[in-house]
Parts: structure tokens; sequence; C-alpha cells
């Protein structure tokens, strides 16, 4: 946690929460992000303006830290704290809070609407093939059965954690058939598959793919089997620091997720990797299905330009460039 003014509870327990993988999945990060910068608004008792937007700018950075790959994060705090505007304490504070609203409402319409595109390319009794868990993903599935398709799915366990069963589960209340397959049966079955779905937790400049470990091995062996691949991934995944050539970052995971201490410590001298995310090429990928249409990977830089510029403000970082600690304020 970085030094700063005292924080509201519900920004430290969101960025617990957050980092601990209690809140997972973009838009549910994205959206718990935004209500705790609701909540930081309502209840700081900050007296000046410049001291509201330290707190802010405070409680931004808590939330940035937890999870540095889920870009739904940042750009949830680019659209709240960067329309933070006013020249008292009041009217800064209305401000954030119409934001918020504002992220929520659009959060809300996004996923509907990314769902309906998604269907379209569902046809009436085709099978996909899921990897770990993605609400965009499954709001596709739900769109299709909706229209009255029969859908059937081939959910991967997506090991270390089994965000597979979430899937499986989710699935099941929709009225799809699940086979749920241990993820190095994957290949064995896309003979059987239709298309294979999946999220993103962001998505680079060039159409890269940044998802759950494993999603990069699945794309390239569906592309040898010809699966077309689709992500679903709404405009809060777009990743725009990679615009100016920025590296995505790949989070490694506590190597607990993987083995146990007990086991560990009966094998020996080992090391362990637990990286939580790969890149899939652009060239694997068929098509990026957003709530502002389907795109070749290739274009979604076009799409890019068009909501963040050429860059991204970082909102959340104090205007001099220091951490905002006690010393600075």
């Amino acid at each position: 946690m970085t030094d700063g003014p005292p924080l509201a509870e519900a920004v430290e327990a969101t960025a617990d929460d957050i980092a601990t993988m209690e809140i997972r999945g973009a838009a549910t990060i994205a959206r718990a992000a935004a209500e705790a910068v609701a909540e930081q608004a309502a209840e700081t008792d900050a007296d000046t303006p410049a001291a509201f937007e330290r707190t802010m700018r405070h409680a931004g950075r808590r939330l940035y830290g937890t999870r540095p790959t889920a870009v739904s994060l940042p750009n949830a705090l680019r659209y709240t704290l960067g329309r933070m505007a006013g020249d008292d304490v009041e009217t800064l504070r209305s401000s954030l809070l119409a934001a918020t609203t504002a992220f929520t409402d659009r959060l809300d319409r996004a996923q509907r609407d990314l769902g309906r595109v998604g269907a379209n390319r569902i046809r009436d009794g085709d099978t996909v093939m899921t990897h770990c868990h993605s609400t965009d993903a499954l709001a596709c599935v739900e769109a299709a059965v909706g229209q009255g398709k029969e859908v059937s799915a081939i959910v991967k366990e997506t090991r270390p954690r089994n965000q597979g069963h979430i899937t499986a589960t989710e699935l099941r209340e929709m009225g799809v058939d699940v086979t749920l397959v241990v993820d190095s049966a994957a290949r064995r079955y896309l003979d059987d598959v239709d298309h294979v779905l999946v999220g993103a937790d962001s998505i680079a400049a060039d159409g890269g793919v940044v998802n759950k470990i494993g999603t990069s091995g699945l794309a390239v062996n569906a592309r040898e089997r010809g699966v077309p691949i689709m992500v679903a991934a709404q405009t809060i995944k777009l990743h725009p620091d990679t615009l100016t050539g920025h590296t995505v970052e790949i989070e490694m995971r506590d190597e607990s997720e993987v083995i146990a201490d007990d086991a560990r410590a009966d094998i020996g001298d080992i090391a362990v990797e637990n990286p939580a995310f790969d890149v899939t090429p652009p060239r694997y990928v068929d098509a990026i299905v957003t709530e502002s249409g389907q795109f070749p990977p290739e274009s979604i830089v076009t799409l890019m330009r068009e909501l963040f510029g050429e860059s991204a403000d970082r909102p959340w970082e104090e205007p001099d460039g220091t951490t905002g600690s006690a010393s600075s304020a």
C-alpha cells in the first residue's frame, strides 16, 4: 500500500479482494474499482480541492497496484478519475460520482451489446470450447441461447485455479450441455468443436490477446484443426499503453496455487513458476468481438485510437511525479 491520505474502508477491501482474486473478471474488477472510487469520493472529509484530489489519486494508486495485467482496472480509473473536475470540493465530488454512475451504466450496456454481436457468429447446433471463465464470452452464448439456438460446450478445467468449474456451472444454468475436460485433453476434442470462445484480460494494439495461461497453446492447436478462435472482450480491455510500445506485464502468481507446501518439501529443491497469463499472437485469432462490433485483430488499433487517442493518461499519479506520500502532500 502506498503512503498518502487515509482511504475509505471500501477502497482497502476492494483492493484486497482484487489482489486475492475474490473479485475476478475484467468487467467485475472494473465495476468494483469504479464503485470504490465512488465510496471514496462520498466519504472523504477533505476540506480543500487540492486535498480532495490528492485523496482520490491515492485511492486510484491503491487500486491500480493490485492487478497489473487486468487492464480494465486502469481503464476504469481513467474513466472516473479522468473526469474529476471543479473548483471546490462539492463540485469535484459530484463530477466523480456522476462519472462512476455513467461508467457502471456503460458496463451494463456493453456486455449486452457484445453478447448480441458474438451470438451472430454462433449457429444453431454449434459446440464451443472455452478456457478459463469470461463473462464476456458467456454473454455471447447466453444471447445465442436466447435466440433459440441449441448450443453445447466443451469446458476446459483451467488449472491451477479451476475457473472452468465456474464456467461449467453458469453454462448449465443457461441450459447448455456441458462436457468438462482436463486442460491437456483439449486437442483431442477440437475436432468436435465449431468455435473456440475465450475472453481476454487485455488486448494489445497489434491485436495480441492477453488471457489466462494456456490460451495461446489452445489457439495454436485450434488453428491447426481449422477451428475459428473468437475472442470476446469489452472495449475496457483494450490496452492503450501498448500504442506507445509498452509491453504488457505478465503477472506471476504464488506458487502455492500450483503445489502444496508439503508436496514441495517432499520433492526437494525445485523452482516453481506460475504465470497467470500468456499472449496469443494476432495471427491465431479470427475475430475480436466487442460492444462496438467485431474486428479482425489487425484492425483493433483503429478502435483503440478512437477511444483513447495515441496514448493514455494516468490520472491516479501525482502531477509532479511523486508517490503522494505525506511528505509531498
